[in-house]
């Protein structure tokens, strides 16, 4: 699913996973509360699952099961953004400026998810 533009290869696969990576690094500087714990752990779970029903929809039997893949993919990176505007800072400011990409990053793949989901029903 790597397609060319210009000099620069965009990979599907490869953002959805670099993106569940960098959750995963903020994760790990988030303060250790019991909201933030639960919160984090469904922050994990989502992001991670995005990727993962990216790749299961790449491999799908049926249309129908790569849209129902796809449809989850959206789900999840919705539900991703969600849990990162959840999530305590504790008022410090240093990691509000990653989460704010995040949820940029959630939000341009719920978007590009909506767009496949569009031109695949």
């Amino acid at each position: 699913m790597a397609e060319k533009q210009g000099s620069k290869q965009y990979d599907l696969e490869e953002r959805t996973f670099r993106f569940a990576q960098r959750v995963r690094e903020f994760v790990k500087t988030l303060p250790k509360t019991i909201t933030n714990i639960e919160d984090s752990r469904q922050l994990v779970n989502a992001s991670g699952s995005v990727g993962a029903n990216y790749i299961e929809a790449n491999e799908a039997l049926s249309k129908k099961d790569f849209v129902m893949r796809i449809k989850i993919c959206r789900k999840e990176s919705k539900e991703s953004g969600y849990w990162l505007r959840l999530v305590d800072l504790n008022g410090d400011p240093n990691p509000e400026c990653e989460r704010d990409e995040l949820i940029q990053e959630a939000t341009e793949l719920m978007k590009i998810f909506g767009s496949i989901l569009h031109k695949s029903e």
